[in-house]
């Protein structure tokens, strides 16, 4: 199974960008999203950003990977 984890751009120097993944900021590379941007919501599977996203299922994604997290902590 593979899983995509979301993300904020916080600045781009392409063909990378430094984003925010749950407070850890990381280098991914965003050569296969359009235009990405500071601020952009990205999915990023393998170090590659593979998909913009919007706001709102950003937020969906957060929620699930924090119910996922929770679940592998048994709690």
């Amino acid at each position: 199974m593979c899983l995509g984890i979301c993300g904020r751009i916080n600045s781009v120097n392409l063909p990378f960008a430094s984003i925010d993944i749950k407070g850890i900021e990381t280098i991914v590379n965003v050569e296969l999203v359009n235009n990405p941007a500071k601020g952009d919501y990205i999915l990023v599977h393998a170090g590659f950003a593979i998909e913009k996203i919007d706001e709102e299922y950003f937020h969906y994604l957060d929620g699930v990977l924090e119910e996922m997290l929770k679940e592998d902590d048994g709690h």
